[in-house]
């Protein structure tokens, strides 16, 4: 509806209602906001409250594995885990003097140099070999050395008696020697600090000069075969790659764990108590050292803190991190926003403060689920309550505009009563008082008296058969009667009016008979109004026409004017009851506003439809559709 329609009267009642919609409206966004707030508010404390729980549930956790992995240490001090383990980190254990890793292949190089060898029983073949010059007897030395029960010297003969074959060409021999070495003949012993196995395994590799034994080599170096210092693994290391063409370099993860413990030997081999732990920083990456001691052994796990805290850490859409003493996160992540639940080291007992936070704190899935449903509850509210006040509104003045019709409907039908009954009493009075001048004025009052009060009877019968029409009792006698005799008779009953002003109806149809079931009476009603409203509307058109057809199996009547047309937006409305169209208005053409709902009646009663053509300033056609021969009962 347009703007300036509401805007007509009654505004005070329009604004009452306005007024109060708004209102409801505001309290309803008011209460829906503070009930969001309320419900943020809410889940937030829940959400700290979860937060809270855990972090508690955390801390419980790395206690928990921490006191896991002790035991297990306690244990592997004692009974050496199986190969392989532990799975994580590396297990060191000392005893005696000897360091033991597990699993073997993570740990490359270590820092315990070996003890120096006592080479005493190489000294006169050694004095042969370099000082006189004399290998044939050198190796005669050495070969009798070869045969000594113990491994150390017969690793050291051998390794000695294949060096002095090689430098006399004996290659075979020389090789012979090395395989006795390679074949574990000597079992772990050492020569010059050196493994004799990797001695052998050197020499061989290059007599063959084969890249795939290089290869070999340089995997076992990579698997820790061997217990070496850094200078040795790096040094053998660049052997294997040079004599295997490979010459990239050993990954950095593959020597960190290493470099742990050459970076801190001393607090892995001095530190004396029975237990202890520790976080230590290599390259920018945390480690932990965790040990158990008993007198003459040590056990020390070095593991990454993360591996230790993934159990505790598993929660879900929780930023979780572990910070050392000096705030560096050894584990985790550590998140900036929102609310952190905090559980330090001196409460904990943990060698770690924990932080955990929510990146979508406060707002979790749920709270975002309850905000679009309480979102879409107050939405629905308040568009229920703006529709509930608009139909209000259109209905009063949907109510108010019936009573303005009606009114004007009694004040147009008072006017149309006055102009009859003003002419009929005036001339009635002429006659009773004997007043009239001639006898053919008294003739003409006579007709007039007539024709006025034919008039007057037509807008009572117009009245009373509208009034039957609305109450659904009006009763139809069909007959069948032909089209041009009906369009005959009512335009036979303007002429004497319109005669007079130069005026005349056209009639013009098919030749062929057109005949319909109607109520004679009943379509004259129609038709005569639709010609009245053509003659009315058009008192500038000298000549209205009717013409009759058949259009589609239909008899089509129509009525056309050359009037001021019909607007496209009153061409529906103007068929309703106590509807005027704004040309009435603008030419003051009097009527009741009924006339054309009683046509659609009629019409619609006989089966039939009433269409309108018609266009501002270009006149207007109505024609009435009616069945061909349609039988009615």
């Amino acid at each position: 509806m347009p703007l300036r329609e509401w805007l007509k009267p009654p505004r005070k009642l329009l604004a009452i209602l306005s007024l109060v919609t708004l209102v409801s409206v505001s309290a309803l966004a008011w209460f829906g906001w503070k009930l969001l707030d309320q419900e943020r508010a809410v889940e937030a404390q829940r959400a700290r409250e979860r937060l809270e729980q855990t972090a508690d549930r955390a801390v419980a956790i790395a206690r928990g594995t921490l006191a896991e992995a002790g035991e297990r240490l306690g244990t592997w001090l004692i009974v050496p885990p199986p190969e392989g383990k532990p799975d994580e980190g590396l297990l060191l254990v000392m005893a005696d003097g000897n360091l033991s890793a597990s699993p073997r292949q993570r740990l490359l190089y270590r820092p315990d140099p070996a003890p120096p060898a006592d080479d005493a029983a190489f000294n006169d073949a050694e004095v042969l070999e370099f000082q006189q010059a004399a290998p044939g007897r050198a190796i005669e030395a050495y070969r009798r050395l070869a045969e000594s029960t113990i491994p150390a010297v017969r690793a050291g003969a051998l390794v000695r008696l294949a060096r002095v074959l090689r430098k006399t060409k004996q290659v075979a021999e020389a090789r012979a020697a090395y395989l006795r070495v390679k074949d574990g003949e000597v079992g772990d012993a050492r020569v010059g600090g050196v493994p004799a196995g990797l001695i052998a395994r050197h020499a061989l590799s290059e007599f063959s000069g084969s890249t795939a034994d290089a290869a070999l080599l340089k995997q076992d170096l990579l698997r820790g075969r061997w217990p070496l210092t850094r200078g040795q693994f790096e040094y053998y290391r660049s052997e294997a790659a040079r004599l295997s063409g490979d010459d990239a370099a050993v990954p950095p993860a593959a020597t960190a764990i290493s470099d742990v413990v050459a970076q801190n030997w001393q607090l892995i081999s001095q530190d004396d108590a029975p237990r202890g732990q520790t976080t230590v920083w290599v390259d920018d990456h945390p480690w932990f050292l965790i040990w158990r001691s008993v007198p003459g052994r040590k056990a020390v796990l070095i593991v990454r803190p993360e591996s230790l805290l993934i159990a505790a850490f598993a929660t879900r859409d929780v930023d979780s991190a572990a910070v050392d003493g000096e705030g560096r996160v050894v584990a985790g992540r550590r998140s900036a926003n929102g609310y952190a639940a905090v559980r330090t080291s001196a409460e904990t007992h943990l060698p770690w403060t924990l932080y955990m936070s929510s990146p979508q704190f406060p707002s979790a899935a749920g709270m975002v689920a309850r905000q679009r449903f309480l979102l879409l509850v107050v939405t629905l509210t308040i568009s229920f309550l703006i529709a509930g006040a608009y139909f209000i509104a259109r209905a009063i003045r949907g109510d108010l505009a019936v009573a303005r019709m009606q009114s004007d409907f009694v004040s147009a039908v008072s006017h149309e009563f006055r102009s009859p009954l003003t002419s009929i009493r005036q001339l009635s009075e002429l006659l009773a008082s004997d007043r009239v001048p001639s006898e053919g004025r008294r003739h003409v009052y006579y007709e007039t008296l007539l024709r006025e009060s034919i008039r007057l009877q037509r807008l009572v019968e117009a009245l009373l058969n509208f009034g039957r029409m609305e109450a659904g009792v009006r009763r139809y006698r069909f007959e069948l009667l032909d089209t041009a005799a009906l369009v005959a008779r009512v335009a036979a009953e303007f002429e004497p009016q319109i005669s007079a002003s130069g005026r005349h109806i056209r009639i013009d149809g098919c030749e062929d008979a057109c005949k319909i079931h109607v109520d004679p009476e009943a379509l004259s009603v129609a038709l005569r109004n639709l010609v009245d409203n053509a003659l009315k509307y058009a008192p500038d058109c000298p000549t209205i026409e009717v013409q009759w057809g058949i259009e589609r199996a239909q008899v089509a009547i129509s009525v056309r004017d050359s009037g001021p047309g019909i607007p496209a937006s009153e061409k529906r409305a103007i068929f309703q009851k106590f509807i005027r169209g704004s040309a009435a208005e603008a030419a003051n053409v009097k009527g009741s506003g009924v006339g054309l709902a009683m046509v659609h009646h009629i019409v619609a009663a006989h089966g039939g439809n009433v269409t309108l053509a018609s266009e501002p300033g270009a006149g207007s056609v109505f024609t009435i559709l009616l069945p061909l021969g349609a039988e009615r009962v």
